[in-house]
């Protein structure tokens, strides 16, 4: 019973033999008319046995015809607490503030709701009351993102935050046994494991992939909050389906335009290249003068570029430059075995230069760093991108504007769009 206590909420694969007697476990055919009840995806591969099976949700386990869908649904009581479980001890602007008490009016209310505030607003301190709120009334809640990184720049914030509360932490690049946590911190693949498990669900990075646009990540998320339970959804760029709910009347929408220091957004500056930025090894001279200020000026530098083959050349470049010879550098992408060491170390300020894709183009805080994308003119960055990029610079207080700058051959579309949306959410 304690075993399966740990399991509530979740769903798993289990075969056709008749796993237990207990009333709370239901079971369901996996695939039903060429569906994936887990994520619901339409199923057309076969395999050599002629079974069907779904690649859409593969990756967490495959589900074949003739598999069930194991769901626990034990109710949970948690004990109740003395306080809130909140032991935070800062405190929120007055905007901050208003956001926070109308998040939790809306919760008490059971309304649906999107948070639309700029980089570096301070939104994860804005959801405490909310996350109090609901470990008050003895329920569950749920904060989920579409970025390991940003999944493990969560965990140790909400862990000081609520020093009282079980809170548990996964993605797909650690296992951890699953276990009843009243706080669950995880990517939003990991949703497609949970059954109506969560009273309240917190998707942070809502406009991010891989979770933007993804069919089966939203399947997912809708399945993994209870009937009455409440869906909130955190961005700085709102993704045109969400705002189609607000205009909709299926979402309450909450603004802040300011970051909790009160400065603005760095407007990125933007430099035209007519030649290429790097060019038998050699970096344009231009774009190497521009980092070597970043590096004159004591600042830790995100170097953005749009493929991952393009790192290690980068990087050789730069190791070359006499100017560079005794600054610590690395590179970093989604595939990297080293990622998140890599990122400890740049965040601790082991490294001076970290060249990255775009998997730290948000929900990542570094302190003092500048930023310079190049070939800001590539497809791969959307206006969103871009906007995101944009807002790792300044989110310190004390170092509250910096550097942000775009390279560019071609001036695009993306590029106009996301320095407008920088210059009105400034207005």
């Amino acid at each position: 019973m304690e075993d399966l206590m740990s399991l509530a909420g979740r769903q798993w694969i289990g075969g056709q033999e008749d796993f237990s007697t207990n009333k709370a476990l239901t079971k369901i055919a996996a695939i039903v008319d060429d569906q994936c009840n887990r994520c619901g995806a339409k199923v057309s591969t076969q395999l050599p046995n002629g079974k069907k099976y779904c690649r859409a949700c593969i990756n967490i386990g495959r589900i074949v015809e003739g598999d069930y869908l194991v769901r626990n649904q034990m109710v949970v009581n948690f004990p109740p607490l003395k306080t809130d479980g909140l032991t935070w001890q800062g405190e929120l602007t007055a905007a901050q503030a208003q956001i926070s008490q109308q998040l939790v009016d809306n919760f008490n209310q059971h309304h649906n709701v999107l948070v639309h505030a700029v980089t570096g607003a301070g939104k994860t301190e804005m959801l405490f009351a909310l996350l109090a709120e609901c470990f008050k009334l003895g329920q569950r809640a749920c904060i989920a993102t579409p970025r390991i990184d940003v999944v493990n720049e969560l965990y140790p914030r909400l862990q000081a935050a609520f020093g009282q509360i079980t809170i548990g932490m996964y993605h797909g690049r650690k296992y951890q046994e699953p276990q009843l946590d009243q706080l669950t911190i995880c990517t939003t693949h990991q949703l497609l494991k949970f059954y109506q498990a969560f009273d309240l669900l917190v998707i942070d990075e809502v406009d991010s992939f891989p979770y933007a646009n993804n069919a089966q990540l939203h399947f997912g998320a809708q399945n993994a909050v209870k009937g009455n339970g409440v869906r909130v959804y955190l961005t700085a760029t709102p993704t045109a389906d969400l705002l189609a709910q607000v205009k909709a009347g299926q979402l309450q929408i909450l603004k802040l335009k300011r970051r909790f220091h009160g400065g603005k957004l760095p407007v990125p500056k933007e430099k035209l290249f007519l030649r290429s930025f790097l060019n038998r090894g050699k970096i344009h001279p231009k774009l190497m003068a521009a980092i070597l200020k970043v590096i004159a000026a004591d600042h830790p530098l995100l170097l953005f570029v749009p493929r991952i083959e393009q790192i290690p050349l980068y990087l050789a470049a730069l190791k070359q430059e006499a100017e560079l010879a005794d600054v610590a550098m690395a590179g970093v992408h989604a595939g990297d075995k080293k990622r998140l060491e890599k990122v400890q170390q740049f965040r601790q300020q082991l490294l001076q230069i970290l060249i990255t894709t775009t998997i730290l183009e948000r929900g990542v805080t570094f302190n003092h760093v500048w930023v310079i994308v190049i070939a800001a003119d590539d497809r791969i960055y959307q206006a969103a991108s871009l906007v995101q990029i944009a807002g790792r610079v300044g989110r310190a207080k004390e170092d509250n504007n910096g550097l942000v700058l775009f390279c560019y051959h071609k001036y695009t579309a993306s590029l106009r769009s996301a320095m407008r949306q920088i210059r009105a959410m400034n207005r």
